[in-house]
């Protein structure tokens, strides 16, 4: 059956699996709308470009699935290279189906025009191609979706001319079937078992690259049968359970850190980058021999130098090494981890006062399996060094870009994602203003979702890094809107706790209400 390309590619999404597309329409990209309720197609109308990337992006880390975004030319791409950018550095598949002008070398003055759209949006993603023909573009998209399954997850990027859009087209071809099956290589896993098991004091680090599928099962079945340490980075968060007695938590940057790498006699990092927004220093610290296990060659040749380097699928490599015997037995001891652990809850606490009692409440509040969502504040910073996650892939933060705004938008496409399972989102008093006319949409879709706003009157981080480097605090305080009153503007519930317990009541009623609430937390709520 003929149907213009734009809706074409709607039924291909969806005979392929996607069945949410947020975006906001527009008079260069109105055939990609043509088809999106006939194919089945949730659309989810975000406020702005930037809201849409992340929700796309929210949906992604919460299902596992592509998060699917149409926008415009020109303005609308713009737009939308930061949620880009962001999951570029956290490898999130994130697919962005956008219009382009049919012609930018002879005519000038058009609208929504930019000299070379394409190789703009390609800084921010694996990348970017103009699709030609019909038969392009529905290769495009399977080559997207086949990446997502078996490489890197990364944001792609398909412009389509408007005029190739709206021409009949037919359907595109039948659904590949793609099955995954990483392979190890039996000698190098052979060679890290006899190297884990001759270690007197292993330490292992686990990346946000353990994440995903079964990695984290068969990492805590090795961490068992070998007693190897262990640290885990931020996006690794709940790979290493809570309870296991020789977990250092998400502290690589902590700068006693390094003390603890230099008792080792083997480290092993799987799946994690090791870069300057994991560690915050230049070098982990080791001086034994170190092994890196990774799925993109390019982690295994940077400044973090290796002795032994595996190319291959982490959770694969772990499963295999699970399969090796080892003799329990460690130098490390469980009652020097856990008294490192408090030394660095202190100084935690010591850097940014007042901010973890709160987040202990929070944390006792919530569902153990509840999904969460941060924007760059201290109440996350805080939390993600002092809160130990229960599971793999429950908390999601714009770690490498390092984008304000992240935390609603995002927290939207999760909870879409998920539906009835618990999802918040935690955002500071100025990020949130980037965002903050998503909350729109949170209300439109009735959604249960507690926002958790920090506020603490100024950009506090900014200020702190200024004071440090000896200037003169300048240009961290804006004047605040009443948040309240502007979320119930919005139509959405509202509540400013003044103790703990307040806090925690607004947090149990917010998982139940029927929509947002945004939860106004300041530092007076010690008392």
């Amino acid at each position: 059956m003929k149907r213009p390309l734009g809706a074409q590619i709607s039924h291909m999404l969806k005979d392929r699996g996607v069945d949410t597309i947020f975006g906001i329409p527009g008079v260069h990209n109105v055939e990609m709308y043509r088809g999106i309720e006939e194919a089945g197609i949730t659309h989810v109308l975000a406020r702005h470009e930037q809201g849409a990337g992340f929700m796309a992006d929210g949906y992604a880390r919460a299902t596992g699935r592509p998060g699917v975004a149409y926008v415009i030319t020109g303005p609308g791409l713009c737009n939308i290279m930061t949620p880009m950018g962001q999951a570029y550095s956290d490898s999130v598949p994130m697919l962005v189906i956008s219009s382009c002008l049919d012609e930018v070398s002879a005519l000038k003055g058009q609208l929504h025009q930019m000299q070379d759209q394409r190789a703009a949006a390609e800084t921010v993603c694996d990348w970017s191609v103009e699709a030609g023909t019909a038969h392009a573009a529905y290769q495009l998209i399977d080559r997207a979706l086949v990446e997502f399954k078996t490489q890197r997850a990364r944001p792609k990027h398909i412009q389509v001319p408007i005029a190739l859009a709206g021409a009949p087209a037919d359907a595109a071809d039948g659904l590949i079937d793609v099955r995954y099956v990483p392979s190890v290589d039996a000698g190098q896993v052979a060679e890290l078992a006899a190297r884990i098991a001759a270690a007197h004091k292993p330490l292992f680090v686990f990346g946000g690259g353990c994440s995903k599928g079964a990695a984290s099962g068969y990492a805590n079945q090795l961490l068992e049968r070998c007693q190897a340490a262990a640290f885990t980075s931020y996006a690794g968060r709940g790979v290493v359970r809570p309870d296991y007695p020789l977990l250092f938590g998400s502290s690589l940057s902590k700068g006693s850190a390094v003390d603890v790498f230099a008792q080792a006699d083997l480290v092993v990092v799987f799946g994690s980058e090791l870069a300057e927004v994991d560690i915050w220093r230049e070098k982990l610290g080791y001086t034994c021999p170190m092994v890196r296990v990774d799925l993109d060659p390019q982690e295994l040749a940077d400044d973090q130098r290796c002795d032994l380097a595996i190319l291959g699928d982490v959770s694969a490599v772990l499963q295999a090494l699970a399969d090796h015997a080892f003799d329990a037995k460690s130098g490390w001891e469980a009652e020097a981890v856990a008294q490192t652990r408090k030394v660095w809850r202190a100084q935690t606490d010591s850097d940014r006062p007042g901010i973890v009692p709160i987040v202990d409440a929070l944390q006792a509040a919530l569902p153990a399996e509840t999904t969460i969502y941060s924007d760059m504040t201290q109440f996350a910073y805080t939390a993600k060094d002092v809160w130990d996650m229960p599971a793999p892939n429950l908390w999601h933060h714009p770690y490498g870009f390092g984008t304000l705004g992240y935390a609603m938008p995002a927290a939207i496409g999760g909870k879409i994602g998920l539906g009835d399972a618990p999802v918040i989102a935690i955002a500071g008093d100025y990020g949130f203003q980037y965002t903050v006319q998503e909350l729109g949409v949170a209300v439109e879709l009735g959604l249960s979702l507690p926002i958790i706003l920090w506020d603490n009157g100024k950009l506090k981080e900014i200020e702190d890094c200024m004071v440090n480097a000896q200037i003169a605090p300048n240009a961290v305080i804006a004047q605040n809107p009443d948040f309240c009153k502007l979320a119930e503007a919005w139509g959405a519930l509202s509540a400013h706790p003044d103790s703990l317990q307040a806090l925690q009541q607004a947090v149990t009623a917010a998982l139940q209400a029927d929509g947002p609430t945004l939860i106004y937390v300041t530092p007076d709520i010690l008392g």
